[in-house]
């Protein structure tokens, strides 16, 4: 399938602007859905809808082999404000498209139409899924789904996922086995001590003090006792404490995230910081208390999805300009609960490398990202390259 065979590209790279222009946070993607549904409906592709409230599932039979296949797309935005000037900014305000989520839905509504036009002409045998999913960002809609029976009732043999890439050309994917998102989790640490006059510390106990040795005590936990070769971050991202310039606080708050590839590091990270802060507390005189909130768990392709995936990939954009060897992201992933109950793999696709010192597409998440719509016939040739290969027909 080349550019020439997608001539309604036009129309999904209106849909993504419309999807941009038009941002909702998770479990929120009201009207996000209704578009999904709507062009679902309009390709003559069966729809359901309702497992974590706004998901989507459209549903494509061909032939009568029982074998099926999930390809996912994420729905919502990020309450960020967006800083662009173009025609298509939000109009929602702290509310934008940020990490192109608006992307991925278009390119998998993109594929579903061509799929669905030329289901005659491809040559595939089984069901294809298409998987629209709310609340990736930090709300584990993923695992609401699959909590809601997803697949019990939409029966697949391997899902799969695809997220837009900065600092990949445009032009090139990154396709790795094993772990390639990491797992995170929230922590939140109550310091107290004994306010008092900030003339007169000798009266109290000192919680921004022993807070602030705490935040570098912390830092040695990945540099001296976690091993060089486990990836592992332990970031304070949150201090809260004080409202007078003449008050040592009662009380400060400490926030902050642990990432990490492997559930035994993550362990390990939490104790560690659990005896940390009982030796603060103990040289200081003050009182910690420590919260974890376990957020997703790390995103790990299966070798043979991904496999699979690279040789769809090089299919698509040429070998030479499939990377296997890129170092995983400590971003996470909600896709990773999906991968959990399913085989599959998660993919990057370049969404445009930085040039003269990063003069280029900007970072994920950030208030001037824009969806590169250059890529969308490249994502669209994936899903329907994937579908081929993967529902070939067995010969008899």
């Amino acid at each position: 399938m080349s550019q020439q065979d997608l001539p309604f590209i036009s129309d999904i790279v209106a849909i993504r602007r419309d999807l941009h222009a038009h941002p909702e946070l998770s479990f929120k993607e009201h009207r996000t859905a209704d578009l999904v549904a709507r062009e679902l409906s309009g390709c003559g592709i069966e729809i359901h809808r309702g497992l974590a409230g706004t998901g989507v599932v459209g549903v494509l039979r061909k032939g009568s082999s029982a074998r099926a296949i999930g390809l996912r797309a994420d729905m919502d935005a990020l309450p960020v404000a967006e800083k662009n000037d173009f025609a298509h900014r939000s109009t929602h305000a702290g509310c934008m498209h940020a990490c192109g989520h608006d992307g991925h839905t278009a390119m998998l509504l993109g594929a579903a139409r061509y799929l669905s036009l030329h289901r005659d002409a491809i040559d595939f045998d089984g069901t294809v899924y298409f998987i629209f999913q709310p609340a990736e960002e930090s709300e584990g809609g993923a695992l609401v789904m699959v909590k809601e029976g997803l697949f019990d009732q939409f029966p697949m043999d391997a899902v799969f996922g695809l997220h837009n890439w900065p600092g990949i050309p445009v032009g090139e994917m990154a396709v790795m086995p094993g772990p390639v998102m990491a797992g995170t989790c929230c922590f939140e640490i109550t310091v107290r001590g004994k306010g008092c006059h900030a003339g007169m510390p000798h009266q109290g106990i000192d919680a921004v003090v022993a807070a602030s040795h705490l935040v570098l005590a912390l830092q040695t936990i990945v540099s001296r006792e976690t091993h060089p070769c486990d990836p592992a971050v332990v970031s304070v991202t949150q201090i809260h404490g004080g409202e007078a310039f003449n008050v040592i606080p009662d009380e400060v708050l400490l926030r902050g995230t642990i990432r990490s590839f492997r559930p035994e590091i993550q362990q390990r990270i939490e104790r560690s910081m659990a005896t940390l802060c009982s030796g603060i507390g103990q040289t200081f005189g003050a009182t910690l208390s420590l919260r974890f909130d376990q957020r997703y768990p790390p995103t790990i392709n299966h070798r043979d999805e991904a496999e699979l995936c690279q040789r769809v990939a090089a299919r698509v954009v040429g070998e030479e300009k499939v990377r296997t060897g890129e170092l995983p992201s400590m971003g996470a992933e909600d896709f990773a609960y999906m991968l959990r109950e399913k085989p599959g793999c998660y993919v990057w696709l370049g969404n445009g490398a930085d040039v003269d010192g990063g003069a280029g597409p900007c970072t994920l998440h950030n208030p001037h990202y824009d969806f590169n719509d250059d890529i969308l016939p490249i994502g669209i040739r994936y899903w329907v390259a994937l579908v081929e290969d993967f529902l070939r027909p067995v010969a008899v």
